[in-house]
């Protein structure tokens, strides 16, 4: 299992850093076009799954009053963007480092809506990989949306023949 959640965290990696090379290159105009989409713009859902892997991570490290760092910055969103690149390598650093014994451990938490839960470590890296997967769907859409023609291939097949 470790061996799939590292190939996982590496693609999660690896699919982000392309997808954020596309918008980094945008003007603020284009990024902040509303769409009609889950979270209205590209920007917001580029926060919207800077902040999801962030309190998922914060949950792994057992951190009890988690945080969305996107909530109080203010900064450019070519900043955002490395912090939300950095957030995916740490979490890539973290699964490498992780005991393959602590994959089964539940870590209790209270969700956004302030809701207690459980669930396994595994559960959580899975949530974390797929949800980031699903939003960068919708990234792609929007950016075709938006005329944007250059985006790169995101798919697993594509990285995984990339590190043979």
């Amino acid at each position: 299992m470790k061996d799939i959640l590292l190939s996982y965290a590496a693609y999660n990696l690896w699919a982000n850093n392309k997808i954020a090379d596309v918008l980094q290159k945008l003007p603020d105009a284009q990024l902040d076009q509303e769409t009609g989409s889950s979270f209205g713009t590209l920007r917001k859902t580029v926060y919207h799954m800077w902040d999801a892997e962030s309190l998922w991570y914060q949950r792994l490290l057992l951190v009890e009053k988690t945080v969305k760092p996107a909530a109080d910055f203010d900064g450019v969103f070519t900043d955002a963007c490395s912090r939300w690149l950095e957030q995916s390598a740490k979490l890539s650093d973290w699964v490498k480092d992780v005991q393959p014994v602590r994959l089964n451990h539940v870590v209790a938490y209270y969700n956004t809506r302030k809701q207690y839960c459980k669930s396994t470590v595994i559960e959580i890296l899975m949530q974390v990989f797929n949800h980031a997967t699903y939003h960068r769907g919708q990234l792609v859409t929007l950016l075709r949306q938006a005329g944007i023609t250059k985006i790169p291939v995101t798919d697993y097949s594509e990285f995984t023949r990339g590190r043979r």
